[in-house]
């Protein structure tokens, strides 16, 4: 287990109060309770191995969660199914802003008065994984200056601090794995953003997905890096891997994965000059392909890797919050690969327009998932904002009938007139 180190982390601990654990069979539905990985905020911190086989279900920050039309802050939602998967490889870790709380608690906490939140979906093992889910926290908090340099103007410095955060965890997590042992071939993609209520900065590497919902239309703000499919990034994607002298077979870089940004994954980067066992990897790789029949022994001697082919520099963006924007999505792909940025966004509004419930969302939300035969780890976070007053829209229910309505008397308008024309001319 990875240790605590960082004040901020430290002050986290295991919830007992106001906290729902949820447990789903993969054929049943039937609720149960386990120790699970919590997160409520910056002072309250848990944590959950990740395995198992069941599907895992985290509800958080109920008491919030209410219909109340002030304005409360950010209100969060946080969910974690298992799905049909084998072993659970996603995770999330959310710090929230303490002006989100209810405490009457005025201490912003770790990023001057912005939330923290990051989704990882991991692969080859969830070593990767457990690895971030600290450390990443603490490079971005240290290349912040404890959130010191958010509050500069200059969106140049924020860009190259993510980045640079992001390159001192993959660095120490390459160094980990040679040196560890377990897992050693295993990855992680990870989205992070930094979230307060007028202002949103993303930092992103690999294929989970930010979505935000202004008055009622999707806008995906972050592109999937994967080395398939004709799009813009991916193509890119594909131009950097064979450049650095790598190739891609069926969307998968060298036959092997199919993300092209992540942490981890050894045995695509290139560090033999930090980490002389580096190569090692490589040469186990070919050996591998050799052995299976995807390429022969003289293809394999002619190999080399003049860059990483799979690599951790993030997409990083800012994102003014207007008063349209409603809520957030931060998902893994194993809800967009099954369910669309327009209908997750529309079903969020339904959810939020019947009960106010952000949790209540995102468990539905994962559940329309599994509806949809999602085959995939599923995380989904949900940040509103707190400025919407969902009493005060109509219901779908209600959308619904008033436009069957107007659809109705337009249709027999229509067959009136016709039958009056008719009339005239016969």
């Amino acid at each position: 287990m990875v240790t605590l180190t960082s004040p901020h982390m430290q002050r986290l601990h295991s919830l007992h109060n106001n906290i729902r654990y949820e447990l789903c069979n993969k054929n049943s539905n039937m609720i149960t309770r386990n120790d699970v990985m919590i997160v409520k905020n910056s002072r309250k911190y848990g944590r959950n191995s990740g395995r198992g086989k069941k599907c895992l279900a985290i509800a958080i920050d109920a008491a919030p969660s209410s219909l109340s039309s002030e304005a409360r802050g950010i209100r969060w939602g946080l969910t974690k199914l298992q799905g049909a998967r084998e072993e659970m490889e996603d995770d999330v870790v959310i710090i929230k802003n303490q002006a989100d709380e209810d405490d009457g608690n005025d201490d912003k906490g770790g990023f001057a008065g912005f939330s923290y939140a990051a989704v990882f979906d991991g692969h080859a093992g969830f070593s990767s994984v457990q690895f971030l889910r600290e450390e990443l926290y603490n490079e971005c908090a240290a290349a912040f200056q404890e959130g010191q340099l958010l509050d500069s103007k200059d969106f140049t410095d924020i860009r190259k601090a993510l980045e640079k955060a992001f390159r001192a965890a993959d660095s120490k997590l390459l160094s980990w794995l040679e040196t560890n042992g377990q897992d050693n071939e295993s990855g992680s993609t990870a989205t992070v953003m930094l979230l307060r209520n007028d202002k949103l900065f993303v930092s992103h590497v690999g294929d989970s997905s930010l979505v935000l919902s202004r008055s009622g239309k999707p806008e995906v703000l972050t592109n999937s890096h994967r080395p398939y499919g004709t799009n813009k990034v991916s193509l890119q994607e594909i131009k950097r891997i064979k450049e650095a002298g790598g190739w891609v077979v069926d969307g998968r870089i060298c036959g092997e994965i199919s993300v092209s940004r992540a942490f981890g994954d050894m045995r695509f980067k290139t560090k033999k000059n930090e980490y002389p066992n580096y190569g090692m990897f490589h040469v186990r790789m070919l050996k591998k392909g050799v052995k299976e029949g995807r390429w022969t022994e003289k293809f394999a001697s002619r190999v080399q890797f003049s860059g990483d082919l799979v690599t951790s520099i993030p997409d990083v963006l800012q994102v003014t919050l207007g008063p349209e924007v409603e809520f957030v999505i931060l998902a893994s792909d194993g809800l967009w690969d099954y369910i669309k940025s327009s209908q997750a966004v529309k079903y969020v509004r339904n959810q939020l327009r019947e009960h106010g419930d952000v949790q209540m969302a995102s468990e539905a939300l994962a559940r329309l998932a599994l509806d949809r035969q999602s085959q995939d780890n599923i995380s989904i976070v949900i940040a509103d904002l707190g400025r919407t007053d969902w009493r005060s829209l109509p219901s779908m229910q209600r959308q619904n009938f008033v436009i069957e309505l107007v659809q109705a008397v337009a249709t027999m308008g229509v067959v009136s007139i016709g039958i009056w024309m008719f009339s005239l001319l016969s």
